[in-house]
């Protein structure tokens, strides 16, 4: 049976010495890393060939190496392989750049070995660290394999360890005649209110960052106000950091529940395929349409359908769900964007369009899940 991977991500409560030790650790996974890079394109340059190394080998010049956990190091050494290979590969995501400690995310991944991981309740077992606070809000099932840790530090200074389980993934269920008990929905795209589906359900989709938006202006304005590198600028800065973590654990929290309240409910889900960012740019709603998350909500769509079992369909994005009325006939009118209601010329039917694009596509997806089906 195919092995699937899932991560259970839980709040850490460090004491003084294991976050010190975990800032030795992140300092140490971007010294190694640069280091190696550093090598490697230096003997390149001379012997045009690269350069095999392992942190083991930098350990007796820089012994302070030997203080944290070694695995963090080796997984390190694979992050930069994988970087070089992605870029041979494809040249277009980048040669592989050092690590600056003001921009890069304060993390490190350590594996299992020995059972040397733990996760009891409200505990969690590291190498080095050992039994660290936390808040094991859920427990993985007892048939979950433990595979890695990272353990990361946001820049509000709140710390969490995502742990990766495999499990044995939920065989697909044969494609199925669609009948009374076979459920399907279409959800569109709505900026203003998340998503419209099929049957006109709009859910009140709460705009977190505009409530926090003065609030977050009123603490930029201060710190634009302090000298860089006062204490008084890093306590401000933490603050501003506070706020915007808090939006984003707001936003996240609404969109798992709402996305487990819908795979819960239907077999078949069906959505367009859209690029939010070039959305965002072109129709000139980067706060609406960031503040909404959508691409965020179908990525919990799509795990959590195949997590149960179901089926997720994606309708290619120059799908004119928009466009067709129930009648067929293709409306030039829908494509000025502040129409909101229309009137078929053909069939003399009044729709709203929000609502007209989200039956179109959930009968584009059954379609194409019964294709599968013949």
């Amino acid at each position: 049976m195919k092995g699937e991977n899932i991560a259970y991500k839980y709040r850490l409560y460090p004491n003084k010495k294991q976050q010190a030790l975990m800032a030795k650790t992140f300092g140490c996974c971007r010294k190694i890393y640069n280091l190696m890079l550093g090598d490697k394109i230096d003997y390149y340059k001379k012997m045009k060939t690269m350069l095999y190394v392992t942190p083991a080998q930098y350990k007796d010049a820089y012994p302070f190496l030997k203080e944290v956990d070694s695995m963090a190091l080796c997984n390190e050494q694979l992050n930069l392989e994988r970087a070089f290979k992605n870029f041979f590969s494809s040249p277009k995501v980048g040669f592989p750049k050092f690590k600056v400690k003001h921009k890069d995310l304060d993390s490190y991944t350590t594996n299992q070995i020995n059972n040397n991981i733990e996760i009891i309740d409200g505990w969690i077992k590291l190498p080095k660290m050992g039994f660290v606070k936390a808040k094991t809000h859920r427990m993985a099932p007892t048939d979950y394999r433990l595979k890695s840790v990272t353990v990361s530090k946001k820049r509000d200074g709140s710390f969490y360890a995502s742990v990766l389980y495999e499990y044995d993934a939920v065989p697909m269920p044969a494609v199925k005649n669609a009948t009374k008990e076979f459920t399907h929905i279409g959800l569109d795209y709505k900026s203003d209110g998340l998503y419209v589906d099929s049957l006109g359900n709009c859910p009140e989709m709460p705009h977190y960052f505009r409530e926090a938006e003065k609030k977050l202006a009123k603490e930029q304005r201060r710190l634009a106000k302090m000298k860089k590198g006062s204490q008084n600028y890093g306590k401000q800065k933490h603050k501003i950091a506070k706020i915007s973590a808090h939006v984003a654990n707001q936003r996240a929290d609404f969109l798992h529940k709402l996305s487990a309240a819908i795979t819960k409910q239907y077999d078949l889900i069906s959505v367009e395929n859209l690029n939010m960012s070039n959305m965002a740019q072109s129709l000139h709603l980067g706060k609406s349409t960031l503040d909404n998350g959508y691409g965020m909500f179908i990525s919990m769509l799509r795990y959590k359908q195949v997590r149960k079992g179901h089926y997720f369909v994606e309708i290619d994005k120059w799908y004119p769900s928009s466009q067709l009325c129930q009648c067929g006939y293709k409306n030039p009118i829908t494509k000025d964007l502040s129409v909101r209601m229309i009137t078929c010329p053909s069939c003399g039917r009044t729709y709203d369009r929000d609502i007209n694009a989200a039956i179109n596509i959930d009968k584009e997806g059954l379609r194409l899940y019964m294709q599968n089906a013949a």
